[in-house]
Formats: structure tokens, C-alpha cells, sequence
């Protein structure tokens, strides 16, 4: 079973030893996603949560798109909010971008630092489907 680096030039580019997302055995392993201006690799929301969430879904659409694969392939995701209170404000928006039939599983996670003091950071797996 091989291993494949993914890259997206419409994502954040890695800061750190790790990839933005590896493929293997029809998987994606998208990695954590904060609401960073690909350009400046500054933090790029500032409205608010719900501003945030959008970027970074944005990002990991960009990263699927790389290989082909859409939101409905991702079979989890996990959230990680610096505020839980924050959540009502995420689920508002992450529900425009998973509103289909079978929305894939989930956790999220009270974090109390998050890189470069975002307030939001995803990370999802995808399938390939046959």
C-alpha cells in the first residue's frame, strides 16, 4: 500500500514536519486546519467564529479537491474550538457545508491553546469511493 503527500497551494502550507493531508488505502488523512491566509500564513479570519469555520472548511475543500474528492467523501472530522460556547456559532455554518443525508461522525474538543492562538483548527479523514 503506497503513501501520498497531498498538497494545496490554496491551503495553508505546513509550518512543521507533517503534511496538509496523506493518502492512503482509498483514504485522506486531511491534517489540522486553522483559519490562515494562505498568502501570509496570518491568521485571516476577523469576523468572528463563524468567519473562521468558513475559512477553514474552505482550506480542506481546497486540500480534497486535490485528488478528486468532495465534502460528502469525508467520513469524520474533528473540531477543536478554544471556546465550547463558540459552538452553536460553528454548527450554524458547518451545517451549510455538511447538509446532506449522512453527515460524517464527529468530535469536538475544548482546546485551551491552538496554534497561533486561533480560535478553530479542523482535521478530517475522507474515503475514495469506488
Amino acid at each position: 500500500m503506497s503513501t501520498r503527500k497531498i498538497t494545496s497551494l490554496k491551503a495553508p502550507i505546513p509550518v512543521g514536519p507533517y503534511s496538509q493531508a496523506v493518502e492512503v488505502g482509498g483514504f485522506l488523512f486531511v491534517s489540522g486546519q486553522i483559519p490562515i491566509d494562505p498568502a501570509s500564513g496570518e491568521i485571516a479570519g476577523t469576523g468572528g467564529i463563524k468567519d473562521d469555520t468558513r475559512i477553514v472548511l474552505g482550506h480542506i475543500v481546497n486540500i480534497l479537491a486535490e485528488i478528486g474528492l468532495e465534502l460528502s467523501d469525508i467520513v469524520k472530522v474533528e473540531v477543536f474550538l478554544k471556546d465550547l460556547g463558540d459552538l452553536k456559532d460553528m454548527n450554524e455554518v458547518y451545517s451549510i457545508f455538511f447538509h446532506g443525508e449522512i453527515q460524517p461522525a464527529r468530535v469536538v474538543i475544548e482546546a485551551a491553546k491552538l496554534p497561533k492562538n486561533a480560535r478553530i483548527e479542523m482535521s478530517c479523514i475522507a474515503v475514495k469511493r469506488a
